[in-house]
């Protein structure tokens, strides 16, 4: 006989709510989505190392031992890039935000299409797989035309994609289906949230499905005799920066639901939170052209049309700082907390998943500012295509989103499993090791790019040596270099925690570790009716989205219209 469990949101009479079977087989899935991501993350990040060593001027690739394993510094990184910013954060992400809903709603949801999903997920992760490995897929991370990979590469790829876009429509129609049955409630801000970033992704992948699927499969399986480079550029940066949101945004909902519960406090406002969460959803995809700068036969309006649209971007990003700052504050202050900035002090630093998370923010702050410098017209052409990209792309995904999941498993784990976590004081130390790493090697790559170092360039072993030592980069070459090292350590530490943990007998009862669900000093209420103003402006997620795709065709037709006028079918290369 099975029970039903508590949740946030009570089931209403029409729709099954979460039994016992149901939540043991749920918790499973979330499960095999989390490991599946961070044995994806441990490989990308093994290679981690080597390309630290690169910009610090150490080629390790003609080692003969290393070249058995990998082909080229190209092939280290496709496999770096791919595994850390397509494969960990997407696995993680669906599990992450198919778990959430289904018990902030207390819904059941359909779980033998849920494990279709993870499968299909992960069949198309062993099939790109194949060819990145057999280095007939060395196409960096923005697998850019005419750079020909494998067709076995870019179908693997378009079946993943796909897997995430059928787990944005089981939890979208949870959510439809809880509102059918709960008519003039307020959604609760977890589902809330969580609905808004994945419709937010089907609108963003659009590009990519339409530039792999249409374009790139039928060109390498030799159906075309080529494809436009541009307009696949295009295409790719139609998803290639609101992809970052779909990093973020999961890692947002921790800081705002979850994050002040574990210091100690409360989440400041529900109504800002959706007013933030609705910004985005609306203004995260036209944006892309702020990639495309250096780029011809795109005229000038529209580049700077989607350089203020980034700009907009950053509102709801300010907004996220103030309130997560808040919560933070009204937690310490609740400690005993004092002065303006003193309460800082009382923050619980000694829980490793409140520190990794506070300090995934702290790193946001300077990957926030250096945003600002890359979509700035003026600014980007001194960073474009330099290896300040990479320093800032390793402050936004790689600390903001990769150490709040990394902070999240430390309760998550225990929470799907009942597995006390292993060490904590190990955990604690491997969140500080992984934010100083990161640190390190931002500031390196900063500098060095600030410097004309350019980026996805195997410098280490450039036929211009003496050229690239006259540029006085000795010490941000060092700072590079050992951030490896530490980065390194910092994963040795955080997956002794994680492999321990999940080795380790089952000692308490999961639920005995619950979900952190924040209160608000701001509660949006329940009643639709007797909610604020914004509230109910912000409720209608379809709406928005239905909003956010005609400003996206409005700021993109244009832009697509004359390239497709004027096609140019190039063939594809292969330089490796």
């Amino acid at each position: 006989m099975t029970t039903a469990l508590p949740s946030q949101s009570a089931p209403s009479p029409a729709l099954p709510g979460l039994d016992t079977a149901t939540l043991t087989n749920l918790k499973k899935l979330t499960q095999y989505y989390a490991v599946t991501a961070f044995l994806a993350l441990l490989i990308g990040v093994l290679l981690g190392p080597l390309q630290a060593l690169n910009y610090g001027g150490v080629n390790v690739y003609e080692f003969p031992l290393l070249k058995v394993l990998i082909k080229s510094y190209y092939q280290g990184l496709t496999l770096h890039g791919v595994l850390n910013a397509l494969v960990f954060t997407q696995f993680f992400i669906s599990g992450w935000m198919l778990y959430l809903p289904a018990r902030d709603l207390n819904v059941r949801p359909n779980m033998r299409f849920a494990w279709f999903t993870y499968l299909t997920m992960t069949a198309g992760l062993l099939t790109a797989a194949v060819p990145l490995l057999m280095n007939n897929a060395t196409v960096l991370y923005t697998f850019y035309p005419p750079l020909e990979g494998s067709p076995v590469f870019y179908i693997g790829a378009a079946v993943m994609v796909a897997a995430s876009l059928l787990v944005a429509g089981q939890v979208v129609g949870l959510w439809l289906s809880w509102k059918r049955a709960n008519p003039g409630r307020v959604t609760p801000v977890v589902t809330y949230m969580s609905v808004a970033t994945w419709l937010m992704w089907a609108v963003a992948a659009l590009g990519l499905v339409v530039e792999v699927v249409g374009m790139l499969i039928p060109w390498s399986l030799g159906l075309t005799r080529g494809v436009d480079p541009l307009l696949a550029r295009t295409l790719f940066w139609w998803t290639g920066h609101p992809i970052v949101y779909f990093w973020l945004l999961p890692a947002y909902i921790s800081w705002y639901a979850f994050l002040p519960r574990q210091a100690g406090g409360r989440m400041a406002s529900e109504g800002l939170t959706r007013l933030a969460f609705a910004m985005f959803l609306v203004f995260s995809v036209p944006v892309g052209l702020h990639h495309q700068y250096a780029d011809p036969n795109v005229q000038n309006t529209w580049k700077v049309i989607h350089m203020f649209l980034t700009f907009l971007v950053a509102v709801p990003s300010l907004l996220t700082a103030f309130s997560a700052a808040a919560s933070l504050e009204d937690a310490a202050r609740a400690r005993g907390g004092r002065g303006v900035v003193g309460w800082v002090r009382r923050l619980p630093w000694g829980n490793a998943s409140v520190t990794a998370q506070v300090l995934a923010m702290v790193s946001f702050i300077f990957g926030g500012a250096g945003g600002i410098v890359n979509a700035s017209m003026a600014f980007a052409p001194v960073v474009h295509n330099t290896a300040w990209i990479p320093g800032h792309f390793h402050i936004t995904v790689g600390t903001a989103t990769t150490l709040t999941f990394m902070g999240v498993m430390f309760w998550l784990v225990p929470h799907l499993t009942g597995k006390r976590l292993f060490a904590p004081r190990l955990a604690l130390a491997s969140a500080w090791w992984w934010f100083g790493g990161m640190m390190l090697f931002a500031l390196g790559m900063h500098w060095q790019g600030l410097a004309g170092v350019p980026r996805r360039a195997q410098v280490s072993a450039s036929a211009q040596q003496a050229a690239y030592d006259s540029m006085n980069m000795a010490l941000p070459k060092l700072l590079t270099a050992i951030s490896g090292g530490v980065l390194f350590v910092a994963a040795v530490l955080f997956y002794t925690v994680l492999i321990r943990t999940l080795l380790s007998p089952r000692l308490d009862d999961p639920e005995s570790t619950p979900i952190p669900t924040s209160e608000a000093i701001s509660p949006a209420g329940q009643n639709l009716r007797e909610a604020s103003l914004l509230v109910r402006r912000t409720e209608p997620l379809l709406a928005l989205t239905f909003a956010a795709l005609i400003l996206v065709i409005l700021v993109y037709g244009p832009v697509i219209a004359p390239m497709l006028a004027n096609y140019q079918f190039i063939p594809g290369q292969r330089l490796w």
